[in-house]
């Protein structure tokens, strides 16, 4: 019987709730859940909940503060704990190693095959609005640099993302596996007019009015004042249009501007009570959201992948979202596209799209269509085949 590939994986970022920890959660339950020639050890940072999955083997790094903990504000992980987390893959002498998220990589101080998932050059192409500090740009510039020195192989999730890894970090084509991702199965048109129906009225908004939706971190990248200052174009047209903001507004995230956002609506009376700041909500409290909604939008400047937009799509949403980096690629024929650095364009694609029911429906067919197109065991299926070319290479 052929001996099992063992796949070590930093499984630290499994319960931080951005993206690329929906990401690992979504990705390590797909890989796990194959009947492969592969077996997989989790290495994390806390003691096990019980939400990591079953089958997979669990090797717990003693450290004094988990990485999710470490990821606030201007703090980062430290050196101590990411050479206790090194010790125990040193020990556990596996065949490949995997990092989820270059977010939270650490050097091994041991010869071992090792692949590393960049989802995006964010910070390369925008760190003024990514670090609040220079020392924090600079500390990411570290471990990147260690983390390209280290990777057999890159992965990354977009054809987008795979051509920004090569022209912004340097990383050989050659040396790049492209997976993807895709919704979980809670994201999906559900046939419930009272739930659906309680979304809009926990948060004032009539039955009947045009609800748009963004989900994601309030990031000065994410770009969501220059989706502000295009809303009072669109209420000129639709007066009772709604924006509802999904995302942490605690303050204790990433690098954000929380403050200003609340600032200018504050500041402009006529979005007081159509603009809406929910807060982190709970993936079945989003799927109703999302179900209530007549769009996404995403205005971010730049995305790696964009999973938000395949899981709107998925509750059947039409998304309207910037023509930059992975977006086109993702949404397709499912949304409409504008330029992110300008309201008036921003304006203008929420104002087609208002005016033109037959358009609406068409996307929303699309949109359902779109996003079957994307699955998480396909996504694993592409990641087992990047860590046999790690083997091989």
């Amino acid at each position: 019987m052929k001996k099992a590939i063992h796949v070590g994986v930093d499984a630290t970022t499994w319960w931080n709730d951005r993206g690329f920890g929906r990401f690992t959660r979504e990705l390590l339950k797909a890989l796990c859940a194959r009947d492969s020639e592969f077996r997989y050890t989790l290495v994390v940072d806390r003691p096990s909940d019980g939400s990591l999955p079953a089958n997979a083997e669990v090797l717990v790094g003693r450290t004094a503060r988990t990485v999710t903990e470490s990821a606030v504000g201007d703090s980062s992980r430290s050196l101590g704990d990411m050479w206790s987390l090194a010790k125990a893959v040193r020990a556990a002498h596996f065949d490949v190693f995997f990092y989820p998220a270059v977010y939270s990589y650490y050097p091994l101080p041991v010869l071992v095959p090792t692949v590393v998932a960049f989802h995006d050059t964010i910070a390369e192409r925008f760190p003024k609005l990514v670090f609040p500090t220079r020392k924090n740009h600079l500390f990411w510039q570290t471990k990147v640099a260690l983390a390209k020195l280290a990777a057999r192989r890159a992965m990354t999730v977009s054809q987008a993302s795979a051509k920004d890894l090569h022209e912004v970090l340097g990383i050989p084509l050659d040396r790049i596996d492209v997976i993807t991702e895709a919704a979980d199965a809670v994201f999906r048109v559900i046939d419930d007019p009272a739930r659906v129906a309680l979304a809009r009225e926990k948060r004032a908004i009539p039955a009947d009015a045009p609800l748009f939706v963004y989900v994601g971190g309030l990031n000065p990248h994410k770009n969501l004042l220059s989706l502000l200052r295009a809303f009072p174009a669109v209420l000129e047209q639709t007066p009772n249009a709604h924006l509802a903001i999904v995302g942490d507004t605690s303050g204790k995230g990433f690098y954000d501007n929380v403050a200003e956002l609340q600032q200018f609506v504050a500041d402009h009376p006529e979005l007081k009570k159509l603009v809406h700041f929910t807060g982190y909500l709970s993936d079945e409290d989003l799927v109703s959201l999302f179900n209530a909604a007549w769009a996404l939008v995403t205005p971010s400047l730049w995305e790696g992948f964009g999973l938000p937009a395949v899981e709107a799509m998925a509750c059947g949403l039409p998304v309207i979202a910037s023509a930059r980096a992975s977006l086109p690629e993702v949404i397709g024929d499912a949304g409409l596209f504008f330029d992110p650095e300008s309201p008036s364009d921003i304006a203008r694609a929420l104002r087609t799209f208002l005016a033109d029911p037959a358009l609406r429906t068409r996307l929303r067919t699309n949109a359902s269509a779109r996003a079957r197109t994307f699955t998480w065991d396909r996504g694993a299926e592409l990641a087992e085949a990047c860590f046999r070319n790690a083997v091989k290479q």
